[in-house]
């Protein structure tokens, strides 16, 4: 059974890694230091593991395009990080990280402000790559925005 971690922001994550890795790569605990993007984009995570990552973001004017709806790029984003999230989950044990390769996300129906949930899960788990679907909802459960990322899974580097 996939190991279940809650935590209350992408940018306050600090024990997703412990494996050390032999080889130089992208960081196994890149959620340590989310950076300014990260977390100006507020996403919240409410659950990770290697099959399944939870999280919703509240919008608001922050987040909006110059015609007062919110911006694409704000959906793509929570749709990167939560499968690169949960992605980077599935293969940590094994030193390695998912990076994203192709990100393809719909923009379904337009908001300007409340809070959307973010629900990503694996379609593909393989030896090398994946392919995760995340669906951004309303709290009514419609469908806002759909996406799927393919990543790759490549070696890690141990935390300082």
């Amino acid at each position: 059974m996939p190991r279940l971690i809650r935590h209350p922001r992408v940018s306050s994550v600090t024990d997703l890694t412990r494996t050390p890795a032999a080889t130089a790569g992208p960081r196994l605990d890149p959620l340590a230091d989310a950076g300014a993007f990260l977390q100006a984009l507020g996403l919240v995570i409410g659950e990770i593991s290697a099959t399944r990552v939870t999280a919703h973001l509240d919008l608001g004017a922050d987040h909006h395009t110059p015609w007062g709806i919110v911006h694409g790029g704000v959906y793509t984003s929570a749709v990167e990080s939560a499968a690169s999230i949960g992605a980077s989950t599935a293969v940590r044990d094994r030193g390695q990280v998912a990076v994203g390769l192709t990100n393809t996300t719909h923009f379904l129906r337009p908001l300007s402000a409340g809070r959307v949930n973010v629900e990503a899960v694996p379609l593909s788990q393989g030896r090398t790559q994946q392919l995760w679907r995340v669906d951004i909802t309303d709290g009514s459960a419609k469908l806002i925005a759909h996406g799927e990322v393919r990543l790759q899974n490549v070696a890690g580097q141990a935390a300082d």
